[in-house]
């Protein structure tokens, strides 16, 4: 079992989905609201691969992976999507896959690339689930969430209402569904509020939602803590993950996700240390060099917000 995931795997990535992906690429899917076609990482696993550049009109907020598992039983989705026409485009494309019933949908956080597609899924009657952390959330910021979507996607936000989760859980949860043992898992504190990683022990593939990225910069927000992130990751690597579906990013594997998340998350405090404890300011942080990651995607818009953040918050470690 172990070499044909792998054997299909390595199908995939020579199949044009390489290790790197381009903000500068708009859409691959120009038929479908979606970023770009779903597509099957190891057997009865499906991804469709989001845009790496910021959200925005033309990529419809496709910017992160919408994932789901054919279990045999029905389909399990991994993110509700960023808007009610986004998570129906996806619903299309696994009705062209399966006749099997969607019959759970995950978020991955309580962003709205996670969960304003909610809306969609629960007129479908799906029961969604999340972490308790990602739920209060987007019960809290929820509308100023759906309004910023609606700024950049306009006509594309209709019918999008906010629709938290119908279930939440603290720790871990296992699904027995099909042919598959599910395990939703929070490591602890990491990239937002929530977040929860996706493990497949039997297959040894994680999706990993906002623990782990490799093609674009790792986004810092006032409330990432990285600190918690790093303590997070042990046990997130403790997995023995062979596959890797990222939150944002082609599928991959370990070493790749912890260059360029743990890595880039030491890297930066490190120099962050180095600066607070010789008396640096906070405009020195932002002249930081990150230029070992300078080649990721959105590396010119996120680069300089996260020196100061993590600047703001080492402050008061």
């Amino acid at each position: 079992m172990r070499w044909l995931l792998l054997g299909c795997l390595l199908t995939f990535l020579a199949c044009g989905y390489d290790a790197h992906a381009s903000q500068s690429i708009p859409d691959q899917y120009p038929g479908s609201e979606l970023y770009a076609k779903p597509v099957e990482v190891i057997p009865h696993v499906w991804s469709a691969i989001g845009a790496s550049a910021p959200p925005g009109y033309e990529n419809s907020g496709h910017n992160n992976n919408l994932s789901f598992i054919v279990t045999g039983e029905g389909v399990v989705v991994i993110n509700g999507g960023a808007s009610y026409r986004l998570a129906g485009a996806l619903h299309d494309e696994i009705k062209r896959i399966t006749s099997e019933p969607v019959k759970l949908v995950i978020n991955e956080n309580g962003q709205g690339h996670a969960m304003l597609g909610n809306s969609y899924w629960a007129e479908q009657g799906v029961p969604i689930l999340a972490h308790e952390d990602a739920a209060t959330e987007f019960a809290e910021r929820g509308y100023d969430i759906l309004d910023r979507m609606k700024a950049y996607n306009r006509d594309k936000a209709e019918k999008t209402k906010v629709n938290g989760p119908t279930e939440t859980f603290t720790g871990k949860k296992t699904i027995e569904m099909g042919n598959f043992q599910i395990e939703v898992i929070s490591f602890g504190p990491a990239h937002s509020p929530g977040d929860i990683s996706v493990w497949l022990p039997e297959e040894k593939l994680v999706i990993a939602g906002d623990m782990a990225f490799h093609e674009r910069l790792p986004p810092i927000f006032d409330d990432t803590d990285t600190a918690g992130w790093l303590e997070s990751w042990e046990k997130f690597e403790a997995l023995g993950a062979v596959y890797i579906i990222p939150g944002h990013g082609h599928p991959t594997n370990m070493a790749q996700v912890r260059r360029y998340t743990k890595d880039y998350l030491v890297y930066l405090r490190g120099k962050m240390r180095d600066l607070i404890d010789g008396g640096g300011s906070l405009q020195e942080a932002y002249d930081i060099d990150q230029s070992p990651f300078a080649h990721l995607d959105t590396f010119d818009e996120l680069a300089k917000r996260n020196a100061g953040r993590v600047f703001e918050q080492m402050e008061f470690e």
